[in-house]
């Protein structure tokens, strides 16, 4: 498989709702952070059971990607576009029944295994960011930016009042 069909099939996994899609394309230890998680995740399958957890509160959730995906030196940028509603719990929140639009990447760190060849390249460690922030306003966990309620949290959070406002 080629580095953009690698990237694509990472992305196809985020969305086709099966855990075990990320096995083929993930080094048999690889390591997974994004904002959600405090420690990385180790292992296709705890990729598989965290990407669960997002289909379980937003079941259409589809990513997409958002722009070129340029790939050098043994890694790979995939820049995504998430796409769902928020129809079931996530975690402790109930459903809100709110449509959820973000924008991420993915750095992806590769390993050829054994082989340099471009066909057996694996995804070693990746890396997500998106906004949490946003995500939790758009589904009206938090406040919007540049309302009071927001500069009331950042007041309480102990980061003062933002200039101009």
């Amino acid at each position: 498989m080629s580095l953009a069909e690698l990237g694509e099939a990472w992305l196809a996994a985020w969305s086709g709702g099966d855990p075990q899609a990320f096995a083929p394309l993930c080094a048999v230890d690889v390591q997974y952070r994004d904002p959600l998680i405090a420690q990385p995740l180790r292992g296709a399958r705890a990729v598989g059971e965290h990407a669960a957890q997002l289909w379980a509160g937003v079941p259409d959730a589809r990513l997409e990607l958002a722009g070129p995906a340029p790939a050098r030196d043994g890694a790979l940028a995939l820049p995504w576009s998430l796409r769902g509603t928020h129809s079931q719990s996530l975690g402790d929140f109930p459903a809100t029944g709110r449509r959820l639009a973000l924008d991420g990447i993915f750095y992806c760190e590769l390993d050829g295994g054994h082989s340099t060849a471009e066909a057996d390249r694996r995804l070693r460690a990746v890396r997500g960011f998106f906004d949490l922030y946003e995500a939790g306003t758009q589904l009206g966990l938090l406040p919007a930016r540049g309302t009071p309620g927001e500069r009331a949290l950042l007041l309480l959070q102990g980061f003062g009042l933002r200039a101009g406002g």
